[in-house]
Parts: structure tokens; sequence; C-alpha cells
């Protein structure tokens, strides 16, 4: 027992690590994950899934792909397909079946398998991974159109996949004659509907009883998460892997609804599915044998390049003509095509069922799938960004702020970034408040950043930064609050004087950080701009340095943040460093000739004052006069 305790601890910081260093090394995640159930495997033997786990191996990385999959499907929003459904709907509809054949036929005349095991294995290779899409997608900053190509397919394809290796099965089951023909077709069509119709009830039943008030909000994630389970399991028990389809439809079904607290809930399914993803990986990577991996010969590599440089591409191009994709989305979706957990987790699934029927070469069945998952991740990991970059569909802007609130100050703020080519976004809902912005050029939401249709309109990834600048500071740190999980808590900024006692209570839960170092108000700063105040970008060289530059500032002059010379944003308030040379530093304050025209205007105010004081103090009564102006004064 301890032992296998110590080898889950090992499996969940080796997963964890390897997501962390790939975020910091920018690199693709599941190429580390790879790596690390590649050593604790095959490498060391430390790990052997099977041996270790027993009964419950098989089940337990099937319960992680349906959770997998049902998040997969909460980010499925219809309002995101509106520009690609044509394109999607015709890569499932058509795409698949072509994969299906072709690869089949490939795996047999090319690969040297069986045609019972090369049909299953060309229907377990229609599927493109979410759990590798999703990161992908992630670092790579694709345009909109085709990361939600790529995402739709992967999500939708999975189940679809699965499905076809349940029929080819199912087919050649009835084929050897170990099943009867007449139930086939009832088999698959009421599998197919059940499981459509178990994750539509699921669904509509989840929104019931959380609209109603009959799960309290504690308890809302973990029936969620047992529910799905509970979906996937009765679908299995009719027809095999149909809970695949179920726990998908199931999520694409909710994250249509109105759930007032579905947002907290897909962030926890977030959590949980990256937890699973990196621990799957890593078990199924493990689980490969020395002799698996020297089972792969010359024709296995010619059957993956087949895949990889004939067959996706002639499906994909060929079920997309006339679909409203460009040619540089389709030559993308073309290459783009990692697989992932659910191709080998089904494929040593039927592989053990087909061993277990007596076809001979089932066992080889998983070694293709692994050779395919490894080289998919490996190429389309390494080449999505650059192929993107050349293709013109990778997000080329810099790092942008959207600011909301569409004040004198917040429009004169943006006017300054949009000089200093930072791309900004104003919103506000009032159409007036963006009359000045929309006049200078600059980019404006008009609606409430925090309505639903915002979060549909708004991007929060095209975005590094934001400033909630309103004049009613609740409603700035409910705005902080709400972008925080997307953007993170360090780079959401809100103007305004807060309570010490309450800024510190709620310094981790609510709002943001403070724009400046010393909170200042929304009515400080506009009095300020009223009074002449500007926003000032001053460049940083060898002979002017940081030190330079706080000398030159007038007195109380805001620093907000500088621009390094690759685009990153610094905030001033949050610095843990200077700035430095070539740094663009962007400051608040009063004009240098203005602010020495005041401080001349203020030295001789005082003057005066002082002199005033002194001619009163030298007339007082009883005072006498001095020089020649002593005969002068009246008697």
């Amino acid at each position: 027992m301890d032992d296998i305790v110590f080898k889950l601890a090992v499996i969940g910081t080796a997963g964890i690590a390897a997501q962390w260093f790939a975020w910091r090394l920018q690199l693709p995640a599941i190429v580390l994950l790879l790596a690390a159930g590649f050593i604790a495997g095959p490498a060391t033997g430390f790990l052997d899934p099977a041996a270790d786990f027993g009964a419950v191996y098989r089940p337990m990385v099937s319960i992680a792909v349906a959770i997998i999959l049902f998040e997969g499907g909460l980010t499925l929003n219809f309002k995101e397909i509106r520009e690609t459904s044509t394109a999607v709907r015709r890569i499932i509809m058509y795409a698949g079946p072509l994969t299906w054949a072709m690869a089949a036929v490939a795996a047999h005349h090319i690969g040297g398998l069986s045609w019972p095991t090369a049909i299953v294995l060309g229907a377990i290779l229609v599927v493109t991974g979410p759990t590798v899409i999703m990161p992908l997608l992630r670092q790579a900053q694709l345009d909109a159109r085709p990361a939600s190509l790529l995402r739709w397919e992967a999500i939708v394809n999975d189940p679809i996949g699965a499905l076809f290796a349940v029929v080819a099965f199912e087919v050649i089951l009835v084929y050897i004659g170990l099943h009867q023909a007449d139930n086939l077709f009832a088999l698959v069509i009421g599998g197919f509907v059940l499981a459509v119709g178990s994750g539509w009830a699921g669904a509509k039943l989840i929104v019931w009883s959380f609209v109603r008030g009959h799960v309290p909000e504690y308890l809302k994630a973990p029936v969620l998460l047992a529910t799905v389970v509970a979906v996937y399991a009765a679908s299995n028990l009719v027809l095999e892997e149909a809970g695949l389809l179920t726990v998908t439809v199931m999520g694409m079904v909710l994250a249509n609804s109105r759930i007032a607290s579905l947002t907290d809930m897909r962030r926890f399914k977030e959590t949980i599915t990256t937890l699973l993803v990196s621990g799957i990986f890593i078990i199924l990577t493990a689980s490969l044998s020395i002799e698996d991996i020297r089972s792969l010969d010359w024709q296995a590599a010619l059957f993956v390049a087949s895949l990889l440089l004939v067959i996706r591409p002639v499906a994909i191009m060929l079920a997309t003509i006339k679909s409203g994709a460009t040619i540089q989305e389709r030559i993308l979706t073309s290459w783009i095509a990692p697989r992932g957990v659910v191709a080998v987790a089904v494929s040593g699934l039927f592989g053990t069922l087909l061993a277990d029927a007596g076809v001979a070469d089932a066992g080889r069945m998983v070694a293709f799938s692994f050779a395919v998952v490894v080289t998919t991740i490996v190429l389309h990991g390494f080449t999505l960004a650059p192929l993107a970059r050349f293709l013109e569909l990778k997000k080329t802007s810099k790092p942008g702020i959207l600011i909301v609130g569409g004040s004198r100050w917040s429009t004169a703020l943006a006017k300054k970034l949009n000089e200093a080519e930072v791309p900004v976004l104003l919103a506000d809902q009032n159409w007036n408040h963006l009359a000045e912005a929309r006049l200078a050029s600059i980019p404006v939401y008009f609606g409430e950043v925090l309505s639903e249709s915002a979060h549909h309109a708004i991007d929060p990834k095209s975005f590094s930064s934001l400033i909630a600048a309103g004049d009613n500071d609740a409603y700035n740190a409910l705005v902080c609050t709400d972008f925080g999980p997307e953007l993170g808590r360090s780079h959401v900024f809100q103007i305004g004087r807060i309570d010490e006692k309450a800024r510190q209570a709620l310094n981790f839960t609510l709002g943001g950080r403070s724009l400046t170092k010393e909170p200042v108000s929304f009515h400080d700063l506009r009095e300020k701009l009223l009074s002449g105040w500007t926003f000032q970008l001053t460049r940083l060289t060898d002979e002017y340095g940081w030190a330079d530059y706080k000398d030159s500032r007038p007195d109380g002059a805001l620093v907000l943040l500088w621009i390094k010379p690759s685009g990153t944003l610094v905030f001033a308030a949050t610095a843990s460093s200077s700035p430095g040379q070539n740094d663009r530093i962007l400051s608040f304050a009063m004009p240098k000739d203005e602010a020495r025209a005041e401080a001349a205007s203020k030295t001789a105010r005082k003057a005066e004052v002082t002199l005033a004081a002194k001619t009163v103090t030298d007339t007082k009564p009883g005072t006498k006069a001095s020089g020649t102006d002593q005969g002068n004064i009246p008697s």
C-alpha cells in the first residue's frame, strides 16, 4: 500500500512539475509529460500501471477521460462557432469517415496489420485529442477562427472516433461469428440515441436543480462531478464507450445554458482536468513496454508518415471545399491533428478485446497508436506556432490593456497608450462616454463588460492586463474580481482610494491591485487632469537613467507603468525591479514648463505673503520706523 501511495505521489508531482516547466520554458506541456512517463515506465521500470493498479487501472483511465471530455464540452459555446460551423460540420461528417477508411487501408497495406486490427485502428485515429489541442492552443495564441475550428473538431471528434471503433469492433465480431448480425444495427443505433438522450437529460436535470435551488452552492461542483460519472457509466452498460458521447453532449448543453454558477464550476473542472491530463499521460506512457517499442519497425514509420502527410491533408481538403474556411485555415487544420489520451485509452481497450477474440496481431494496435500519439505531439507541438505565424493566423498584437470606464482621464490614458503602440480597448456602457475615444480611433466596446455577451465579444487572452477606471470603487473591484481568474490576479488593477483595513481584508479575494503605489481616487485624478496634468511617455537611455528621471519629475508625479523594448508591460505598483535602458515610462504629471511656472508662482506668492506679514509687523503702533522713511510718517 505504501508503495502505491508513493507512486501516486510521484505521478502527481511529476505531472504538475512538467506543466510548470512547460509554462516557464514556453514548451508544449504534453511533450514533457510524455518524457516523464517514458522515464518512469520503459526507461527505469519504476512504474508499471497495469501491475501496480490492477483491476482499477482501466476504469480509472476511462473515468478520467470522461471527465476531460466533459470539461472540453463545457468550452463549446454555440456563439463561438457561427463563423466556422460549416467547416466543423463537414470535418466531422466527411473528413472523419474518409480518415477512417484511408487509415484502415494504410494500416493493412503499409503497416502490415491484419484487416480486423487495421479497421479498428483506423476508426480510433479519427480522434484529435482535446487533451493535446487545448494546451497547444493556449500557448500558440491563434486567431479566433482557426482556434475555434481546431478546438471544436478535437472535442466533438473524440467520442465520434470512439463510437466508430465500437461499430468496427462489433462488425468484426459478427464477421468472425461471435455476435449475431441482426442485433448489430439495433445495438449501435440504440446506443447512439441513448448516449445523446442521456447527455441532454443529465444536463437539463442539473440546470433545473441548480436554478430551482435544490442543490446548495457548496455541493454544486461535487453533484456535477458525480452526475458526469453516473451518466457515463450508465451509457457504457448499454454500448461500450458510448459514455464518451454522453458526457460530451452533457457538457455542450450545460455550456449553452444560463446558470449563474457555471463559471465557478468551469474553473473547478479546469483544475481537475489539468491534474487528470498530467497524470493520465504519464500513466499511459509508462504502460508501454520495451517489447511494444521494439515492435515498431519501418512499416510503422511509413504508416505514421502516410497518416500525417497524405491521409489527413486529403481528408480535410476534400471535406472543407466551399466551407467558408480560408486556404490558410484549411492548410493549418490539414497539418495539426495531434492524438492524445482517448486514442491511447481506446486502443488499449479494443486491443485487449480483439486479442481475446482471437486476432493475432491485436497487441500491435497499442504500439501503433502510441507511435502516432508521440509523433503528432512532438511535431505538431513544435510546429503549430511557427506554421500559424507563417500562414498569418497567429495573433500578432502586442500585450494589450483593457480599460473599463470611459471617463476623460481613462480616454486620455488610452490615447497615450495608443500613441505608444500598445493595443488598448476602452469599454463603457454609456455611449456618450466613448464619443471622444471613437473620434480618436481608439477601439471601444459599448456594453456591460460583466455580461455574457461581453465575455464572447471580448477575448481576455488578447489582453495582458486590465485597468478598472470607473467612478465607482465597488464596481471597479467587481470588474477586477471577475477578470482576475482569466488574466491573473496580479494583472488586474483599479483606481480609487480604498480603506486600509478593508483593503487588507479583501486583498486576495476581491478587487484588484492599486494602479498607483498610493491609491488615488477617481475625483483626484479628474481634478488633476482639469488642472493641466497630462500623460507623459519618456524613454530611458544610457545617459538618462532611472535616477535622472526621478529627479526630473515634478512633485506628486504618478508613474503608472513602463514598456519594455519587447513590448512587455510592467506596472510600477507591482514591479520588483526598476526600469532599465530603452524602457519607456508612462507617467501622469504636470508638464515641466507649467510645473516650473506653478513652482515659481508658489514661490512668488510665498514671498508676497512673507513681505506682507513683515510690513504689517513693522508698522504696528509703538514700532519705530527706520531710515529716511521715518520723516515721511505723518504726525
